[in-house]
């Protein structure tokens, strides 16, 4: 029987050569380091960003760098412009798509007595539909290329109470579950499908509140190393889940938060 994985030594094991990657809100923060660390382990990539701006200049950055990185200015919480996306990636990728990074996200903090209807729209278009979406649209692609992909990054909102407000917590739970059933249902399609789920990283959505440094003392303490991420520390555990090295991880949700999800009242 043929081995899932190229064999132990074999370089390939821990490099994306020839993958096709979608990874969606690629020009700030997390996305970007996704971008990054998967253009830099030979992968090409496909992003996605509102501001026509911010992506034309991470374009020539990445292009000056020698990642080959296309993208297109799209809202994904649009699923006109999602299906439109997703045609002009087949194009790109020649109709195969081998790994989706569903990244984009946003939050609005506030108690649950005071969200309106339209705020709560909003977080679930963009963080749960979106994603819903996405992996529908990507679904025949993932198959063709015989070994797809699905990365969902989540966040341990999702898995234990935290002060992110409870739209926001419940799109990220939602997610640990959607990966856990496409798992199950698209393992005959050669498809796996995981979450990585962070704790609070610098990007420019965390500086809100990262920026008091009473709040970020209060997160560095209950945080058993003591401090907040990176996002080339998510990065690196996405490009992993995406390498043949993981070929037996599928349906599983990676909290990568310096222990603060085990921290219990240590």
């Amino acid at each position: 029987m043929a081995t899932a994985t190229p064999p132990i030594g074999s370089p390939a094991r821990w490099r994306l050569d020839g993958q096709t990657v979608l990874c969606t809100g690629g020009t700030k923060g997390i996305g970007k380091a996704i971008v990054e660390e998967f253009a830099s382990l030979g992968a090409r990539v496909f992003t996605c960003a509102r501001s026509a701006s911010d992506l034309a200049a991470c374009l020539k950055e990445w292009t000056a760098k020698g990642y080959e990185v296309e993208g297109i200015a799209v809202d994904v919480s649009d699923s006109d412009a999602r299906r439109a996306m997703m045609e002009q990636v087949a194009g790109s990728f020649v109709g195969r798509l081998d790994v989706l990074v569903n990244n984009v996200g946003t939050n609005i903090r506030k108690p649950t007595a005071q969200y309106t209807e339209d705020q709560y729209d909003k977080i679930m278009d963009i963080n749960l539909k979106s994603t819903y979406h996405l992996c529908q649209l990507a679904h025949p692609l993932l198959k063709k290329a015989g070994k797809g992909c699905v990365i969902n990054v989540g966040s341990v909102a999702g898995v234990i109470g935290i002060k992110s407000g409870s739209v926001y917590g419940l799109t990220k739970a939602a997610m640990v579950q959607l990966s856990k059933n496409l798992a199950c249902e698209w393992a005959s399609d050669g498809i796996r499908v995981n979450t990585v789920a962070p704790w609070y990283i610098e990007t420019p959505l965390t500086a809100q509140v990262l920026g008091d440094p009473v709040y970020r003392k209060e997160v560095e303490d209950r945080t058993p190393m003591k401090r907040v991420g990176s996002s080339e520390e998510i990065s690196g555990i996405c490009a992993f889940l995406a390498m043949s090295g993981s070929s037996y991880i599928t349906g599983q949700t990676v909290c990568v938060d310096g222990g603060f999800t085990v921290n219990g009242f240590y």
